[in-house]
């Protein structure tokens, strides 16, 4: 059985770029019914036991949506922190994306870009090849870049209960105000793993 995850922060330790708000309906509803339904979902099937990653990589249908949805948000939640000094990468993960997208601003406007462009609700990811090189995917619904063999990093949720409370229908708005709150050592572990 699969649990909600607990936030690693406060409520409203994220505001003003996610309110306490958008934070009690997007983790404790959201994020809990994904985890209901997939626990509702799993006895007896053939991914019983199997961890969310090996479920999102093996399943389809209402299982996949809902363990996708589940292993997106955890991602997600524990990307983040209250703002601090650190608002950029450093170390390899930093060397990675100058080398690729010339510089760490350029990388922040194609990532809000490519959110912003993505048709209906789905996450921005920037993920990791086998190789380290950086790849940033529109992922629809419950999409992630596990699918396509690549290593999730860092990704921003453009459902719209992701941001409507606090940013209406201004979705890049939402996402320029998530770079405060990154929690970069998080992801560059990730990227490092």
């Amino acid at each position: 059985m699969f649990t909600l995850i607990e936030l690693p922060y406060a409520p409203d330790a994220l505001a003003p770029a996610i309110s306490a708000e958008t934070i009690g309906f997007h983790h404790g509803k959201h994020h809990q019914t994904y985890v209901n339904n997939l626990n509702a979902l799993l006895p007896g099937s053939p991914f019983e036991g199997l961890s969310l990653e090996e479920i999102v990589k093996k399943a389809d249908g209402g299982i996949y949506n809902n363990a996708g949805q589940i292993l997106n948000h955890n991602l997600y939640f524990t990307q983040f922190h209250a703002p601090t000094a650190k608002q950029a990468p450093q170390g390899p993960l930093a060397a990675q994306i100058d080398k690729q997208f010339g510089s760490f601003e350029a990388f922040k406007t194609e990532f809000v870009a490519k959110g912003g462009s993505l048709f209906g609700s789905g996450w921005v990811w920037l993920s990791a090849d086998e190789k380290g090189e950086l790849v940033i995917t529109q992922e629809t619904n419950a999409g992630n870049p596990l699918k396509k063999g690549l290593k999730p990093l860092l990704t921003f949720d453009v459902w719209e209960h992701a941001y409507y409370i606090d940013y209406q229908n201004r979705r890049p708005d939402h996402m320029k105000a998530l770079w405060p709150i990154v929690d970069w050592d998080v992801v560059e572990k990730r990227y490092q793993k």
